[in-house]
């Protein structure tokens, strides 16, 4: 009977054994990844901002500019996509809304971002737009893959159209949470006018035809919790200039925002517990449970040992001879 138990707990020992690695490289790179459905509104301040007046076109400090991002999963358009990708797509439809202390618009730029609902890369297909104007991302945006490593990696930026680095600088602990520190910045760089404007009539080519330009330079600053890839905090600080022509009045430039843009407190307070709540879903595919297995495994393995060996073990009292025989009389 311990023959048979011993075997058994060897066979239990062997598939735990197999399944630690099993789920650690296996199912979690197939059973972590975004839905499809996802939505999520941020909201960020850049107070004491510098604000441009369209119509005086001067510049003024204002108390409060405030930016809203949403992003939105299209799942039609993601499973369509899907068909002829091959892979688990999302399709994020994206809307940067700006406005000033009074509440207007000051301006708003869409965009489609499709990627790889599993490793975040890009995913190169039609739709693909930034304001309109179709672009070929590389790199990630908005999200750092699952597993982030400490190293750099190509950010997209939607002003420039461009992927460029954001570096790697350092471990820290934000609110409790382990995160990777990253920095991008974007030197001054000439880009193109949002083609919704803050002034009704004025629109991109009637600018264009006066002949001043838009430049733009950031540093980028994210937080971002390792096993999620989310960033738990973020901040930019975003300088827009406009730039000659007859618009400014024989100016050579004058600014249109300059702010130090952060995520407001209730969002950060909000995005920080639902980064650790889904921590630590992350934490049992892929350290938790694998290690489980892998001590059950070798607990089950010496149990076997143990049973086989007391099995194997001569019965009787101990030093007794089990092959004597009986004395022979006459």
């Amino acid at each position: 009977m311990r023959r048979k138990t011993s075997l058994v707990l060897l066979a239990l020992a062997v598939f735990c054994a197999a399944l630690a690695p099993l789920l650690r490289w296996y199912a979690f790179p197939r059973l972590a990844k975004i839905p499809a459905n996802e939505y999520q509104t941020m909201v960020l301040e850049a107070k004491n901002a510098t604000l441009l007046d369209y119509g005086t076109m001067t510049a003024r400090t204002v108390p409060r500019v405030t930016i809203v991002q949403t992003l939105k999963g299209d799942v039609a358009a993601s499973e369509k996509i899907e068909r002829t990708a091959g892979r688990d797509v999302v399709v994020w439809d994206g809307l940067s809304y700006i406005q000033g202390p009074d509440g207007k618009m000051v301006s708003k730029v869409p965009e489609r971002y499709i990627f790889d609902a599993h490793t975040q890369e890009p995913v190169h297909a039609p739709g693909e737009t930034v304001d309109g104007d179709p672009v070929r991302r590389e790199g990630i945006e908005f999200k750092w893959p699952f597993l982030t490593e400490k190293r750099d990696y190509q950010y997209f930026d939607a002003q420039t159209r461009t992927s460029n680095p954001i570096h790697y600088r350092g471990t820290r602990d934000f609110r409790g949470v382990k995160v990777y520190y990253f920095e991008q910045t974007i030197p001054w760089t000439k880009v193109s006018l949002p083609k919704t404007m803050p002034v009704a009539g004025i629109t991109p080519e009637t600018v264009a035809r006066t002949g001043t330009t838009r430049w733009y330079t950031t540093v980028r600053r994210f937080w971002v919790e390792p096993l999620t890839g989310a960033p738990v905090y973020g901040e930019e600080i975003h300088k827009e200039e406009l730039r000659g022509g007859t618009l400014l009045g024989g100016r050579a430039k004058v600014t249109a925002f300059a702010g130090h843009v952060k995520m407001r407190e209730d969002y950060t307070e909000h995005t920080v517990a639902l980064v650790k709540h889904n921590r630590t879903l992350v934490l049992l595919m892929t350290s938790t449970v694998p290690w489980s297995c892998l001590v059950l495994g070798a607990l089950l393995l010496a149990l076997a040992l143990w049973l086989e060996a007391r099995d194997r073990r001569p019965a009787g009292p101990p030093g007794a001879r089990t092959d004597e025989r009986e004395p022979v009389t006459a």
